[in-house]
């Protein structure tokens, strides 16, 4: 990871602390060579992170995905808890690459700070390291950015960047999809990283109201910020696990803008998703955001994946095989819907 500058007394006392920084990488790199796969080139400390691309396809694809974990973080800082923030990071990239069918060959990250406190900057990146190795991704370099005056001194954002790869001719394709063909659902963790400004809204979280802290029966004893703060899931290797045998056609990351954005992105003109609502296996969360904050059902699904964090359209007559291969890949996956002639890109 390149976290270089010069120590100059002017600087320290500008609020920079150069030498935080190199204990920050030192303590991170027992993280990331947990992280390293087959492409990786070079140890951390380079300027560039460098990786070698795999052979044997016909025209490789390079996919690329950006983000970062939205206003999450606020309540990772609330709780003082900094390990899976990171894995958050990673999923909301590896996520969106694998609806194109690539395979993540590796990730960086982007932190920014108020000041850098070493081992809180080895926990996040510690969480990043584990979504890297979840999506089999290597983590090649990253940033650390000690912002002082910008930013509260507690305070830190996370985003990252992503590659993967595809052969063109085992692309997902969705101008084959047509009526008839099979929704299904891969249920997720919970609110995942997406709608967190709502969320804290709801909750009063920027005040760290105490209610947040509280067990709850209906959150299977888990308080609410324990279920908010749950990582979001990392669907990589059960997808590639069903590209490999199965027709897919259309695969939707469901994040901002919940079924209604989302879901649509998938399916071509002419075709639309027709989704049972009550098939929808809606977790706890979503209907105490929704109690709590007086929040219309469509709003709901406008912005939460309501328990649904990834969809994939599949032939009817090969429903029951892919459901067996992502079960066996430790997914809920269920059938909600089927795919119809519709001028309506999504219809619940």
């Amino acid at each position: 990871m390149d976290h270089k500058n010069s120590q100059s007394a002017s600087y320290a006392a500008a609020g920079v602390d150069i030498t935080a920084g190199y204990k920050a990488v030192e303590l991170m790199k027992s993280h990331i060579a947990r992280t390293k796969n087959e492409g990786c080139l070079d140890d951390v400390g380079g300027f560039g992170g460098c990786f070698g691309l795999p052979t044997g396809m016909e025209e490789p694809v390079l996919v690329s995905g950006t983000d970062g974990c939205g206003t999450k973080v606020k309540l990772a800082i609330l709780m003082d808890k900094h390990d899976t923030i990171g894995i958050d990071a990673v999923a909301m990239c590896v996520n969106d690459i694998i609806c194109c069918g690539a395979k993540p060959l590796f990730f960086l990250d982007y932190i920014a700070c108020g000041k850098n406190y070493p081992e809180k900057i080895a926990a996040i990146v510690g969480g990043v390291a584990e979504g890297c190795v979840q999506s089999g991704a290597a983590l090649i370099g990253g940033e650390t950015a000690e912002h002082p005056g910008l930013m509260p001194l507690e305070d830190y954002d996370l985003a990252g960047f992503a590659v993967g790869i595809v052969d063109k001719k085992k692309m997902v394709d969705n101008s084959r999809m047509a009526a008839g063909d099979v929704v299904i659902a891969l249920a997720s963790t919970g609110i995942h990283s997406n709608g967190f400004s709502l969320c804290r809204k709801v909750f009063d979280i920027d005040n760290n109201n105490p209610e947040l802290y509280v067990p709850r029966e209906e959150l299977d004893g888990k308080t609410i910020a324990e279920a908010l703060l749950t990582p979001t899931k990392i669907y990589v290797k059960s997808v590639l696990a069903l590209l490999e045998q199965v027709d897919v056609k259309g695969i939707s990351h469901i994040t901002g803008g919940g079924f209604y954005e989302n879901i649509p992105r998938s399916i071509p003109d002419g075709l639309g998703a027709k989704i049972d609502k009550a098939a929808v296996r809606v977790l706890p969360i979503f209907d105490m955001i929704a109690k709590w904050g007086n929040i219309p059902e469509r709003d709901m699904f406008n912005t939460y994946n309501m328990g649904v964090g990834m969809s994939i359209v599949v032939p009817a007559n090969e429903a029951e095989k892919a459901l067996t291969i992502l079960r066996e890949q430790g997914e809920d996956a269920y059938i909600i819907g089927e795919i119809i002639a519709s001028d309506e890109k999504v219809i619940l």
